[in-house]
């Protein structure tokens, strides 16, 4: 499958890691220096635009390095972009962590997946099948 995308940023087009990795790194794209406080959020642009093919969506997922050495995570995680959208790639950045954080230009900031998708058909029912599990909620298995 291919993609089309516009690089409006002034850093190459995201690239996986690794031959088996899920995501694409996204980058930020900026002027000057953001500095989020603690529970402070931004739209941080990516300079990207992309064009998906019909069924697909590109989920925006928080890096697990920056949510663990400094609490930075996304607002709306996974952020859904959908094949119909043609403006720019924005990552809504959060500081969960206890000290103030510098987002620089050209830092990895998020992950990008691209993951097929179906709009099914709802069925108004009267009853649901019954299952094992059937209204157990949070926790109801225990720890």
């Amino acid at each position: 499958m291919e993609i089309r995308i516009i690089n409006n940023s002034h850093h190459a087009l995201p690239q996986y890691a690794t031959p088996q990795s899920a995501g694409m790194d996204l980058r930020a794209n900026l002027d000057e220096p953001i500095t989020l406080m603690p529970l402070e959020r931004r739209l941080v642009p990516t300079g990207l635009r992309i064009a998906l093919p019909v069924g697909y969506e590109a989920q925006i997922r928080p890096r697990s390095g920056l949510a663990l050495k400094h609490g930075i995570s996304l607002v709306n995680t996974p952020g859904t972009i959908d094949a119909d959208y043609r403006g720019e790639i924005g990552v809504i950045l959060i500081n969960l962590g206890q000290e103030p954080f510098v987002v620089n230009d050209g830092e990895r900031i998020a992950q990008m997946v691209i993951a097929r998708h179906e709009q099914p058909t709802l069925v108004a029912v009267e009853v649901l099948d019954e299952t094992e599990r059937g209204e157990g909620g949070f926790g109801h298995t225990g720890k």
